[in-house]
Parts: structure tokens; sequence; C-alpha cells
């Protein structure tokens, strides 16, 4: 989620950690998150856990901002809602997809997102990216193709082919936010409401369906301490608290800044998965971890580069 912004102000290397330090927390919980997920759904829950954790949420993002809710427009309304159909697409890939691989290789593949969004805003341009780029994302699919491997080689899970697509469905929404006009100028905190309470609406109806899976309701009964844990988790600290410190951050420091220590989410992804959930990566998947960070990091900088080129 991003815009246009004024240079900030260069910030004291103290108070620039004050700053950088809460951001860096986004990216421990969210890379935490994937192993929370697994942790408390099943392929017979996904629906079912989505609608508790957005339910949680919802009545405080409305609460929060209910006069600038009020404020938007039918088109902004209309806009907002079409991006929570895809916001919920893109939650449903992800958590059906984390149930059936592992919490580092989910983290991993769904980085790949900085990479298919320049590209697809390249084809969508007709505009050809630089070369570094276009190395930079052989190196992170190379990765992520040995990273699927595991200790040997073999057919890439279920699961690690839900989380591609859902790194193309996140590409799908990061580009369908930049060309929707009705939404560019909308309140950023009344977006986020709309997008989620489409995203909850989508979910809900789900689990009404007959043999889709279990029903919150059923669910929210036979959650534990550990389950209901793992639930506020990811509502409270991986939604709210996420949320509320990016737009606190964007206003104290550079939008780039933000997104680079955003980036570092599949690191904490991977560095959760293996020292709390105790999964393990053979020397292919070993390689291909460092091949993807290294070729997502690499692929940031030369898209940052290609924009900071075209701009002047």
């Amino acid at each position: 989620m991003s815009s246009i912004a004024l240079p900030a102000p260069a910030l004291a290397p103290r108070r620039a950690w004050l700053t950088d330090l809460p951001v860096l927390l986004v990216a421990v919980v969210w890379g935490a998150s994937y192993l929370a997920a697994k942790g408390i759904t099943t392929a017979h829950t996904v629906t079912a856990v989505l609608v508790l954790r957005f339910a949680v949420v919802l009545p405080v993002l409305v609460v929060a901002g209910r006069r600038r809710l009020q404020a938007l427009t039918r088109a902004q309304w209309r806009g907002a809602t079409l991006l929570g159909l895809v916001l919920s697409g893109i939650f449903l890939l992800e958590t059906y997809g984390v149930v059936h691989t592992s919490a580092t290789n989910a983290g991993l593949i769904i980085s790949l997102t900085m990479i298919f969004t320049p590209l697809a805003e390249a084809a969508l341009t007709r505009t050809r990216p630089p070369r570094s780029f276009l190395a930079a994302a052989g190196l992170s699919v190379t990765g992520v193709v040995l990273l699927t491997q595991g200790a040997g080689f073999s057919t890439p899970s279920t699961g690690d082919l839900l989380m591609l697509l859902a790194a193309l469905a996140r590409t799908v929404h990061v580009l369908a936010m930049s060309r929707i006009k009705a939404v560019r100028g909308a309140d950023s905190l009344s977006l986020t409401t709309v997008q989620l309470g489409g995203a909850v609406a989508v979910f809900a109806l789900l689990a009404a369906v007959p043999g889709t899976g279990a029903s919150p309701w059923s669910v929210a009964v036979g959650f534990g301490p550990r389950e209901w844990a793992g639930l506020l988790f990811l509502a409270v600290f991986c939604t709210l608290f996420a949320f509320f410190v990016q737009m606190w951050a964007v206003r104290r420091t550079s939008p780039s800044r933000v997104s680079l220590l955003l980036g570092t989410e599949p690191l904490w992804a991977a560095a959760a998965g293996i020292a709390i959930g105790g999964e393990h990566l053979g020397a292919p998947g070993l390689l291909g971890a460092a091949l993807v960070l290294l070729g997502t990091a690499w692929g940031r900088r030369a898209a940052g580069r290609a924009r900071e080129g075209s701009e002047a």
C-alpha cells in the first residue's frame, strides 16, 4: 500500500531507529504469521478461521475510521469492494497454501510478488525491464525451484503451487490499486476497512455453503487457549498493529525505507519456520532460500533505480 509522498526529512540515527524498529517488528510478525496460521488451521477450517480472524479486526477499524468511511464516494466504495474481492482470493490462496506446505516455503515463495509486480507493470506499459532486474528475477525463480525440493528433487507440493498463485494474486491487487482511479485519492484507513469488509463477506458466504468446511461458530467453540492465542496474534499484531504502524511510519520516514524494512519478511518467515516450527531444509532448499532472498533484494534495488530514473 503506497502513495506518492513528499521526501521525508533526514532523521538523526537514533531517531531513525526509533521509527525503523516498529516497522521491523511488523516484518517479524508477518514472517511469523505463516507458522501461526499453519498451527491453528486445517484444510477443513480455512474459511472459518479467516472469518474469525477478520471479524475481530473489522469493528475496530470501523470505529476508528467511521467519519472517513462516511466521506467515501459511491465510486470509491465500488472500487474498494472490488479490491476486497481480490484480497479475499489472496487470503484464501495463502491460507490453503500454508496448510499444505511449510511455513518457510510459504514465506519465501510469496516474496516473489516483489518480482512479479514490476514484470507485470512493464508488460502493461510495454516497457522493457532493466537487464539487472531480469537477472534478479531469474535468480529468484531458480531459488524457488530449489526451495520446493526440500531435501531432494521432487514435484512441488500443492501448497507450493497455491503460494505461487497467491503471489500472482498479490500482483493483481497491487496493479488494480494503482489503476482503479476512484481509489487513488481514498483515505488508506477507509480503503483498508472496506476491502477487509468485502473479504469477510466472501469468507462468510463460503463458510455458509454446505460441504465447504466447518462453521466459524463450531471452530470458535473448539478452540483452546493455544488456538485463540494464535488467532489473536494474527488479528491484533499481523493486521491491526501492522496497518497502524505503516500509517505512522510512512509519515516519519520515506516509503522506500518502509518498503525495504518490510521486505525482510521472508527472512523472518524462514527463521520462524526453522527455529520454532522445527522445519528442515536440505542442501537444495537452503541454496534456494538464499537465492530467493538475494534475487528479491537485488530486484527491488534494480526496480527502484529504474523508477527513480524514469521520474527524473
